[in-house]
Protein backbone atom coordinates (compact mmCIF):
# COMPACT_ATOMS: atom_id res chain seq x y z
CA UNK A 1 0.00 0.00 0.00
CA UNK A 2 1.49 3.68 -0.74
CA UNK A 3 2.29 5.66 1.63
CA UNK A 4 -0.69 8.30 2.61
CA UNK A 5 0.44 12.00 1.16
CA UNK A 6 -0.72 14.49 3.53
CA UNK A 7 -1.66 17.02 1.75
CA UNK A 8 -4.87 19.25 0.01
CA UNK A 9 -4.41 17.35 -3.03
CA UNK A 10 -4.39 14.21 -1.25
CA UNK A 11 -7.60 15.25 1.06
CA UNK A 12 -9.44 15.96 -2.26
CA UNK A 13 -8.23 12.36 -3.78
CA UNK A 14 -9.50 10.84 -1.16
CA UNK A 15 -12.87 12.72 -0.57
CA UNK A 16 -13.93 11.63 -4.04
CA UNK A 17 -13.10 8.32 -3.38
CA UNK A 18 -15.07 8.52 -0.20
CA UNK A 19 -18.27 9.77 -2.20
CA UNK A 20 -18.10 7.32 -4.55
CA UNK A 21 -17.64 4.57 -2.54
CA UNK A 22 -20.60 5.75 -0.62
CA UNK A 23 -22.79 6.27 -3.74
CA UNK A 24 -21.13 2.58 -5.10
CA UNK A 25 -22.48 0.86 -1.99
CA UNK A 26 -25.97 1.41 -2.16
CA UNK A 27 -26.87 -0.08 -5.15
CA UNK A 28 -24.35 -3.26 -4.63
CA UNK A 29 -26.02 -3.81 -1.31
CA UNK A 30 -29.60 -3.65 -3.24
CA UNK A 31 -28.14 -6.05 -5.90
CA UNK A 32 -27.39 -8.32 -2.93
CA UNK A 33 -30.57 -8.07 -1.29
CA UNK A 34 -32.12 -9.00 -4.60
CA UNK A 35 -29.54 -12.02 -5.33
CA UNK A 36 -30.72 -13.10 -1.85
CA UNK A 37 -34.27 -12.91 -2.86
CA UNK A 38 -34.07 -14.70 -5.77
CA UNK A 39 -32.12 -17.23 -3.92
CA UNK A 40 -34.68 -18.05 -1.73
CA UNK A 41 -37.05 -18.73 -4.26
CA UNK A 42 -34.74 -20.98 -6.04
CA UNK A 43 -34.08 -22.91 -2.83
CA UNK A 44 -38.15 -23.16 -2.62
CA UNK A 45 -38.59 -24.26 -6.14
CA UNK A 46 -36.29 -26.86 -5.76
CA UNK A 47 -37.48 -28.23 -2.49
CA UNK A 48 -41.29 -28.49 -3.80
CA UNK A 49 -39.76 -30.07 -6.85
CA UNK A 50 -38.08 -32.87 -4.70
CA UNK A 51 -41.31 -33.01 -2.35
CA UNK A 52 -42.91 -33.76 -5.66
CA UNK A 53 -40.33 -36.25 -6.82
CA UNK A 54 -40.69 -37.89 -3.22
CA UNK A 55 -44.64 -37.68 -3.76
CA UNK A 56 -44.25 -39.75 -7.16
CA UNK A 57 -41.55 -42.33 -5.65
CA UNK A 58 -44.27 -42.64 -2.93
CA UNK A 59 -47.15 -43.15 -5.16
CA UNK A 60 -44.92 -45.57 -7.14
CA UNK A 61 -44.29 -47.75 -4.21
CA UNK A 62 -47.85 -47.75 -2.54
CA UNK A 63 -49.86 -48.11 -5.98
CA UNK A 64 -47.34 -49.77 -8.78
CA UNK A 65 -46.08 -52.62 -6.67
CA UNK A 66 -46.45 -54.79 -9.64
CA UNK A 67 -43.38 -52.70 -11.50
CA UNK A 68 -41.22 -55.46 -9.44
CA UNK A 69 -42.55 -58.09 -12.16
CA UNK A 70 -39.56 -58.26 -14.39
CA UNK A 71 -41.57 -60.57 -17.30
CA UNK A 72 -43.30 -57.06 -18.28
CA UNK A 73 -41.20 -54.93 -20.47
CA UNK A 74 -41.04 -51.34 -19.63
CA UNK A 75 -37.78 -49.97 -21.62
CA UNK A 76 -37.44 -47.33 -23.92
CA UNK A 77 -41.62 -46.70 -22.83
CA UNK A 78 -40.96 -43.70 -22.61
CA UNK A 79 -38.38 -41.15 -23.07
CA UNK A 80 -37.35 -37.29 -23.11
CA UNK A 81 -36.94 -36.47 -27.11
CA UNK A 82 -35.48 -32.85 -26.25
CA UNK A 83 -35.06 -30.36 -23.71
CA UNK A 84 -34.63 -26.44 -23.83
CA UNK A 85 -32.99 -24.58 -21.81
CA UNK A 86 -32.96 -20.59 -21.88
CA UNK A 87 -31.00 -18.30 -19.97
CA UNK A 88 -32.42 -15.67 -17.46
CA UNK A 89 -31.23 -12.48 -16.79
CA UNK A 90 -31.04 -11.61 -12.68
CA UNK A 91 -29.38 -8.29 -11.99
CA UNK A 92 -26.37 -9.22 -14.24
CA UNK A 93 -26.26 -12.74 -13.31
CA UNK A 94 -27.02 -15.17 -16.14
CA UNK A 95 -29.09 -18.36 -14.92
CA UNK A 96 -30.52 -21.48 -16.67
CA UNK A 97 -34.57 -21.70 -17.28
CA UNK A 98 -36.65 -24.82 -18.14
CA UNK A 99 -38.37 -23.29 -20.77
CA UNK A 100 -39.66 -26.94 -22.17
CA UNK A 101 -39.72 -30.81 -22.26
CA UNK A 102 -40.75 -32.78 -24.68
CA UNK A 103 -40.96 -36.54 -23.78
CA UNK A 104 -41.78 -39.27 -26.49
CA UNK A 105 -44.14 -42.35 -25.50
CA UNK A 106 -43.59 -45.30 -27.57
CA UNK A 107 -47.25 -46.55 -28.63
CA UNK A 108 -48.10 -49.69 -26.65
CA UNK A 109 -51.15 -52.17 -27.30
CA UNK A 110 -53.28 -51.94 -24.02
CA UNK A 111 -54.91 -55.48 -24.76
CA UNK A 112 -51.02 -56.82 -24.56
CA UNK A 113 -50.35 -54.91 -21.79
CA UNK A 114 -51.69 -55.03 -18.14
CA UNK A 115 -53.84 -52.06 -17.37
CA UNK A 116 -51.52 -50.89 -14.71
CA UNK A 117 -49.23 -50.09 -17.85
CA UNK A 118 -50.95 -46.57 -18.11
CA UNK A 119 -50.24 -45.21 -14.40
CA UNK A 120 -46.63 -46.39 -15.16
CA UNK A 121 -46.37 -44.36 -17.66
CA UNK A 122 -47.72 -41.27 -16.18
CA UNK A 123 -45.77 -42.01 -13.63
CA UNK A 124 -42.56 -42.50 -15.28
CA UNK A 125 -43.24 -39.39 -17.45
CA UNK A 126 -44.17 -37.64 -14.51
CA UNK A 127 -40.61 -38.68 -12.46
CA UNK A 128 -38.89 -37.59 -15.70
CA UNK A 129 -40.34 -33.88 -15.83
CA UNK A 130 -39.25 -33.33 -12.26
CA UNK A 131 -35.83 -34.69 -12.43
CA UNK A 132 -34.99 -32.37 -15.34
CA UNK A 133 -37.06 -29.92 -13.32
CA UNK A 134 -34.22 -30.85 -10.03
CA UNK A 135 -31.11 -30.33 -12.36
CA UNK A 136 -31.93 -27.19 -13.92
CA UNK A 137 -33.10 -25.58 -10.28
CA UNK A 138 -30.03 -27.06 -8.93
CA UNK A 139 -28.11 -25.45 -11.52
CA UNK A 140 -29.30 -22.21 -11.17
CA UNK A 141 -29.23 -22.63 -7.48
CA UNK A 142 -25.21 -22.85 -7.25
CA UNK A 143 -24.99 -20.03 -9.64
CA UNK A 144 -27.20 -17.45 -7.09
CA UNK A 145 -25.11 -19.10 -4.06
CA UNK A 146 -21.89 -17.63 -5.75
CA UNK A 147 -23.40 -14.83 -7.18
CA UNK A 148 -24.62 -13.68 -3.66
CA UNK A 149 -21.08 -14.33 -1.96
CA UNK A 150 -19.06 -12.51 -4.43
CA UNK A 151 -22.22 -9.39 -4.27
CA UNK A 152 -21.94 -9.88 -0.38
CA UNK A 153 -17.78 -9.87 -0.09
CA UNK A 154 -17.93 -6.55 -2.36
CA UNK A 155 -20.24 -5.12 0.12
CA UNK A 156 -18.32 -6.44 2.71
CA UNK A 157 -14.97 -4.61 1.23
CA UNK A 158 -16.63 -1.44 0.28
CA UNK A 159 -18.29 -1.19 3.90
CA UNK A 160 -16.17 -2.58 6.44
CA UNK A 161 -12.36 -1.84 4.77
CA UNK A 162 -12.70 0.67 1.93
CA UNK A 163 -14.98 3.04 3.52
CA UNK A 164 -13.14 3.24 7.10
CA UNK A 165 -10.16 3.21 5.40
CA UNK A 166 -10.74 6.00 3.67
CA UNK A 167 -12.64 7.92 6.18
CA UNK A 168 -9.41 7.26 8.65
CA UNK A 169 -7.05 9.05 5.91
CA UNK A 170 -9.26 11.91 5.53
CA UNK A 171 -9.48 12.50 9.25
CA UNK A 172 -5.53 12.19 9.68
CA UNK A 173 -4.86 14.15 6.70
CA UNK A 174 -7.41 17.03 8.00
CA UNK A 175 -5.92 17.00 11.57
CA UNK A 176 -2.32 17.42 10.14
CA UNK A 177 -3.38 20.13 7.71
CA UNK A 178 -4.90 21.82 10.85
CA UNK A 179 -2.17 21.42 12.66
CA UNK A 180 0.11 22.70 10.26
CA UNK A 181 -1.85 25.73 9.58
CA UNK A 182 -1.86 26.73 13.51
CA UNK A 183 1.99 26.25 13.52
CA UNK A 184 2.00 28.53 10.52
CA UNK A 185 -0.34 30.92 12.48
CA UNK A 186 2.00 31.01 15.55
CA UNK A 187 5.00 31.10 13.64
CA UNK A 188 3.85 34.49 12.01
CA UNK A 189 2.79 35.96 14.91
CA UNK A 190 6.22 34.86 16.55
CA UNK A 191 8.15 36.49 13.91
CA UNK A 192 5.64 39.50 13.64
CA UNK A 193 6.67 40.15 17.43
CA UNK A 194 10.21 39.79 16.74
CA UNK A 195 10.47 42.37 14.08
CA UNK A 196 7.95 44.42 16.19
CA UNK A 197 11.12 44.28 18.87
Amino acid sequence: MARLSLSKTALHKETALLKRYRQYLPSLDLKRRQLLVERYKATAKLAETEQMMQQCRDFVSKELSMLSDTRIDLHGLVTVSAVQVGDENIVGIHVPVLEHIDIHIQPYSTYAKPHWVDATVIQLKRMMELKIRSRIDRQRLEILDVAVKKVTQRVNLFDKLLIPRTERNIKKIRIFLSDTERANVVRAKITKQKRQH
